[in-house]
């Protein structure tokens, strides 16, 4: 008994120290992410930086397809390869995936970049290749981030988070006045920045993974393991990206590249702040969740982890709510303060873009659920439908009434997908049959 309750004690320190971190380095990546608008949005007119959105479109693309699968399948089997002493192996595995991706995408920004020269558009080369480089270096970014975070390294993972966003905003004006106002110079600020930090995550990642050897078998084996939790995620990544990409690509068909630029910010101001502060839940409960579920095959350490989402998603409804409200009634000093003049004619729909960005995260919260219990394979028809469903809605929004009728499309999206992960994750896995559990369950949260 007393060693039970020193054990609790220690654990939510713990979990303390890792949260605390984890909300220091989201702090850091939001402000920094609002003063990196503000810089841009100086130096950039809202056609520029539209054509900037329209060409970071493609880093999406990377994210959503070829990396995006892989990273939740890291995060997943971390803990399993832990608990079986298998680390090198699973390293091995990894790296192995995440170079054939890289290849993937450097093959298809060559391909690009040659069918705009031979289709006279090579007026975009330039911001397609300098894309295409930022989203080959994001890419080794984000699995070493994937993994640190899956061994509970807060710190290196905060340092890294907001390493890449401070720098990004020196090298980015340095090259603003160096080589003239594009959206291509900026893109390869954010490249420099990456750069610089995968570096230092790779000196922190060969500290972490132990350099015994693995023999070839074992290697083989996590690399499948891997391969099958990621490909649902690329399978349905073409539709999501298709989704997240196209509200850009049809504003700038039936309206203006300048309602791109106003729209893209609005994104960056309302969208991505209540998703990323959303990922900090997401980021500090997954490896915990993971670990705790093990191989998924408990039925009653299952239904500990169903509880426990259930009640972040219900934190991150409220949340949600707060935001919007408080945006509501401020939209137009945060536009005053943190972005251009000429940006501010918009500034009225930033809280329907925070109400889209919640509702959207909530819904990726509640995924948590089926990926502890190794079920990517149940995401796939939710995700391709739901995505489907967007493209069409933000084809009408955009052709009916133009920005608003993104912003309206965005909003619908986000209900549609919240309201099928609850019905999808609402069934318990397995109530508890013995006494015994509950106080095993109380201990873990």
């Amino acid at each position: 008994m007393t060693g039970g309750i020193q054990r609790k004690p220690n654990r939510i320190l713990r979990w303390a120290k890792e949260g605390s971190w984890l909300v220091i380095g989201q702090m850091i990546t939001v402000l920094g992410s609002l003063v990196l608008v503000r810089v841009v949005t100086e130096h950039l007119e809202p056609t520029e930086y539209g054509q900037l959105a329209l060409g970071l479109t493609l880093v999406g693309l990377v994210k959503q397809v070829a990396i995006g699968g892989i990273l939740n399948g890291i995060g997943r089997y971390y803990s399993i390869a832990s608990e079986k002493n298998e680390l090198s192996a699973y390293a091995a595995a990894v790296w192995r995936l995440v170079n054939w991706a890289a290849l993937a995408v450097a093959a298809a920004g060559i391909i690009v970049i040659i069918c705009l020269r031979v289709t006279g558009e090579s007026r975009w080369s330039a911001l397609i290749a300098s894309a295409m480089v930022f989203a080959l270096i994001s890419s080794y970014n984000a699995a070493f981030s994937a993994m640190q975070n899956a061994a509970r390294q807060r710190r290196v993972v905060t340092l890294h988070g907001g390493l890449d966003v401070l720098l990004k905003i020196p090298l980015a004006l340095g090259l603003l006045f160096r080589l003239g106002n594009s959206g291509a110079v900026v893109v390869t600020g954010y490249a420099l920045s990456s750069l610089l930090v995968v570096v230092s995550q790779w000196c922190f990642l060969r500290r972490l993974i132990p350099r015994t050897g693995s023999d070839l078998a074992a290697r083989r084996s996590w690399f499948r393991q891997l391969w099958s939790f990621s490909l649902p995620f690329m399978s349905w990544g073409v539709f999501t990206w298709v989704q997240t990409s196209s509200d850009r690509w049809f504003l700038g068909a039936f309206a203006q590249i300048t309602d791109v630029g106003l729209y893209a910010v609005l994104l960056q101001l309302g969208y991505a702040p209540v998703a990323v502060i959303t990922a900090v839940m997401v980021d500090f409960i997954s490896p915990v969740l993971y670990q705790h579920s093990g191989d998924a095959s408990d039925g009653e350490r299952n239904h500990t982890v169903h509880r426990l989402v259930w009640r972040i998603t219900s934190l991150c409804l409220i949340l949600t709510l707060l935001l919007s409200l408080f945006t509501l009634g401020l939209h137009e000093v945060i536009f005053r303060y943190l972005v251009a003049v000429h940006y501010r004619q918009a500034s009225y729909l930033l809280p329907w873009l925070v109400l889209a960005g919640g509702l959207y995260a909530t819904g990726q919260v509640l995924s948590l659920k089926l990926l502890s219990e190794l079920r990517s394979h149940s995401l796939i028809r939710v995700k391709i439908t739901t995505a489907l469903l967007g493209i069409g809605l933000n084809c009408a929004g955009a052709r009916m009434a133009g920005l608003q009728g993104i912003v309206a499309a965005t909003v619908a999206f986000g209900v549609t997908y919240l309201v099928w992960m609850m019905v999808l994750t609402a069934r318990s896995p397995r109530e508890p049959s013995t006494g015994c559990h509950e106080s095993q369950s109380s201990d873990f949260i």
